[in-house]
């Protein structure tokens, strides 16, 4: 198969996934049934995701069909040197860089970086071959100059994944926003927002004037931030410890989309984070004032919340109620007059229930809360008020705009000696924007003293 054979079947699957994507939100916008939102959202998210990979391959198909025009021309022009470098494909042995393996890519990098190290190159060099032969394997080929001497720079998946981490509260409904593509350039991305809009009335009597009322928007303007960490590590550290490396980028990630999760809910876009959820203008806040709270008591507040939103928006749009572990945990635990509980999974008959759903579960859960989807997110605070009341966010994640590059990773590391030669640098660091100000009536927030610290 050619190249722009692999083109053009990646574009024909990234149509074929939009059309997909455009039906099931299509059928969420006219459903009317509670209990089916779970699975469609669930559907919804799965065939975003499957439009966000094929975009994506769409988009690696065709610089790949750019890189291979440029090389026909570099070969017509220099035929002296048109021979592909030799690589194995299909090859028996490890990896270079493997799991429990003897080499460190981190440790090679830098000793590449600071003493140019040829053995260090070595294992680089064939840790490249290796990748391009795995393209080569899938049918995709890459100019024999140039682009394949950085394969070598590519980080191995086993260092993503490869141990416990440190618990970090990641960024449930972050997950769930509408993704969209940072642009390449500039620390701004902008929407238009009708702000004023047009006006119909009854004409009065035959050729009397017709309404008119003219129509203004407002631009949004959302800042584009930075988030970063890094880790000084001892040289000792890099070059005897056992992939001591692969720990600390692996925790820095997490801490990376832990913060992220964190501002979109919680920042106020200052010192340049992001302005969050909380934080942004003209976002309604409900009271749940009650010395002694209970799940009857609280229910109407999210009715309230969702009754506001769809008024703001005049939509059949789906919502998600964000809140911290220990307020779904007390709101599972809740039980009527008769002990019976509110909250039940679906294979058990219910007769009084509030909530249904499958097994609980941190982030997007299973569970419907009167047509809310409950998403479980550490990053909800537990401080707020009198200092121990948490908050329950209501929104709808369309309308929550998080903008990032590719798949939103962290995308750069780097080996900078910060007290030569004794330490070792190592830094993840990302661009992204997040706005909820499109239609900041599209969230709510519950809060108040009935939503102090529950016990069980």
């Amino acid at each position: 198969m050619t190249i722009k054979e692999l083109h053009d079947g990646a574009v024909e699957a990234q149509r074929k996934a939009g059309t997909e994507l455009g039906d099931v939100l299509e059928r969420i916008a006219k459903n009317e049934d509670d209990q089916a939102l779970p699975a469609l959202i669930a559907e919804r998210d799965a065939k975003r995701d499957a439009w966000d990979n094929a975009k994506a391959e769409a988009e690696r198909t065709k610089e790949n069909l750019r890189l291979d025009e440029e090389r026909a021309a570099f070969v017509a022009a220099n035929p002296e040197r048109a021979a592909a470098p030799k690589v194995v494909v299909g090859e028996t042995h490890d990896r270079t860089y493997r799991k429990n393996g003897p080499d460190s890519f981190f440790r090679d990098a830098w000793g590449l970086h600071s003493q140019a190290d040829p053995a260090c190159r070595e294992r680089l060099e064939r840790h490249g071959r290796e990748n391009e032969a795995d393209r080569r394997a899938r049918g995709i080929e890459l100019r024999d100059v140039g682009s394949g001497a950085f394969t070598g720079l590519v980080i191995p998946q086993y260092l993503v994944d490869e141990f416990v981490p440190f618990a970090r509260a990641g960024s449930p409904l972050l997950s769930v926003c509408r993704r969209l593509e940072l642009p390449a350039f500039g620390m701004t991305v902008n929407l238009g927002r009708l702000t004023t809009g047009t006006a119909v009335a009854a004409q009065a009597s035959e050729n009397a004037a017709v309404q008119e009322t003219d129509s203004d928007d407002t631009l949004l303007t959302v800042n584009v931030r930075t988030y970063s960490g890094q880790q000084d590590v001892s040289r000792q550290a890099i070059e005897r410890g056992s992939l001591v490396d692969a720990v600390i980028y692996d925790d820095l990630t997490r801490a990376y989309w832990t913060k992220l999760g964190d501002a979109a809910l919680n920042a106020d876009g200052t010192s340049g984070t992001h302005l969050g959820i909380r934080s942004t203008g003209s976002v309604p806040s409900i009271a749940y004032t009650d010395a002694t709270p209970t799940l009857p008591e609280v229910w109407p507040k999210f009715q309230d919340a969702a009754q506001r939103i769809v008024t703001a928006l005049y939509a059949n749009i789906p919502l998600v109620a964000a809140m911290h572990p220990r307020r779904w945990g007390w709101i599972r635990a809740a039980l009527d007059s008769s002990s019976r509980p509110f909250i039940v999974p679906e294979r058990i008959e219910a007769y009084n229930p509030l909530g249904i759903g499958g097994p609980g579960t941190y982030g997007v859960t299973a569970y419907d809360l009167g047509g809310l989807v409950v998403i479980e997110d550490g990053n909800i605070p537990t401080n707020v008020g009198a200092g121990t009341e948490d908050v329950v966010v209501v929104t709808s994640p369309s309308e929550l705009f998080f903008w990032a590059q590719g798949d939103g990773m962290p995308r750069r590391f780097s080996f900078e000696q910060a007290e030569a030669p004794q330490s070792v640098r190592l830094a993840v660091w990302g661009d992204s924007a997040f706005t909820a100000g499109r239609y900041p009536g599209a969230s709510a927030i519950i809060g108040g003293t009935g939503l102090i610290a529950p016990t069980f």
